[in-house]
């Protein structure tokens, strides 16, 4: 069984009126925030003896699904007490398919939460005051894949062929490659989150993280996929990005710049040794193996998911105004945005972009 990969489950944007109901959903946002968790939310760190004392500012972090290497860096600021050296003491809140966490970073629930840009610009649009204060992800993982010797090798390839995709690729990563590659509607079929209706039919393409669909695939049908990674073929999107409430980022700036620098700093410990971070993430999600957690971190490496670009430069989770505006101004020549849309409401450059040195000393 494999699982949607975008954040937020898919969870379609909320529209202004919805979001003037999110005073009212305050009082449960305790009972939300403990389903999205579905087991242990509160990762053990050597900082709660500090914790209880009053000592550290306490935080809640929704992520995008359950635990997993792509929420490695996190999971290793808790583990390695890099979030209770900046005065932290974090609470790592797992996603799932039923987890909105734009509803619960507003409802109060979490304080920050993982997201992605596309969906960043989108609420803006529908007036919800959240920011985007860190980039984690340079190039979204979103990939399509196909079976071997089917003669599909590169997107061209892809007209006239069935591609199984979830609902929000409708609105996200679709109409990107549809416009590019001349493809059509007709095409689309639908993705259950189970690599099977795939591994069972070589005539159909599916869409997938390269993190883990295939390897699920090479699990359940023996072979490699093909791998077509839109990030390398001009889809510019932004994903694990950290969010949090304009109201947080102005009132409590040296709050959201000690997350992200913990943050940033639990990734590159990551990326060096990522065993306590996989720890934590094997309690929090019993069903994760060594074997999928040591794949996901391999293809984030060879792939330059997470320290590529401006972040080889400018330090992981680095973002700039260029990027920002290519990713609306190329979802917006689709229809996605309204051209009026004040995008750059959207994100915060004044928490990133202090070079790798900073991150690592």
């Amino acid at each position: 069984m494999t699982f949607p990969r975008t954040p937020d489950s898919f969870a379609l944007a909320l529209n202004r009126r919805r979001f003037l109901r999110y005073s009212s959903l305050a009082l449960g946002a305790g009972a939300l925030a403990a389903c999205a968790g579905g087991g242990s939310q509160n990762a053990s760190t050597p900082a709660d003896a500090s914790a209880a004392s009053g000592e550290l500012d306490k935080v809640t972090f929704g992520t995008s699904w359950f635990a997993q290497a792509e929420h490695g860096g996190f999971y290793q600021a808790v583990a390695t007490g890099i979030y209770a050296d900046h005065g932290l003491d974090v609470t790592i809140s797992m996603g799932g398919p039923q987890v909105n966490g734009n509803q619960l970073l507003m409802a109060g629930a979490h304080d920050f939460k993982m997201g992605y840009a596309i969906d960043a610009i989108n609420s803006i649009q529908e007036g919800v005051p959240k920011v985007t204060v860190a980039a984690i992800f340079q190039k979204d993982p979103q990939a399509l894949m196909a079976h071997p010797n089917a003669g599909i090798e590169s997107f061209e390839d892809l007209k006239g062929k069935t591609i199984l995709m979830s609902t929000s690729a409708h609105t996200t990563f679709w109409p990107f490659i549809k416009a590019k590659y001349g493809l059509s509607d007709d095409q689309m079929g639908v993705y259950t989150f189970n690599v099977g209706p795939f591994v069972a039919d070589k005539n159909v393409v599916q869409q997938g993280y390269i993190t883990s669909e295939p390897f699920a695939i090479e699990k359940e049908g023996g072979f490699e996929p093909v791998v077509l990674l839109m990030a390398d073929h001009g889809y510019p999107n932004y994903t694990t990005t950290i969010e949090t409430r304009r109201e947080i980022m102005e009132g409590n700036p040296d709050l959201v710049q000690r997350f992200v620098d913990a943050s940033i700093k639990g990734w590159y410990s990551y990326l060096t040794d990522p065993a306590p971070g996989n720890e934590l993430i094997k309690q929090d999600n019993p069903e994760m193996s060594d074997e999928q957690l040591a794949f996901g971190l391999a293809k984030l490496n060879e792939y330059g998911i997470i320290n590529s670009g401006e972040a080889e430069t400018q330090g992981i989770g680095a973002m700039t105004d260029d990027r920002w505006q290519e990713i609306f101004t190329t979802m917006s020549d689709l229809g996605a945005f309204e051209d009026s849309v004040d995008y750059k409401q959207a994100y915060s450059l004044e928490f990133v972009n202090k070079g790798p040195e900073a991150y690592q000393a």
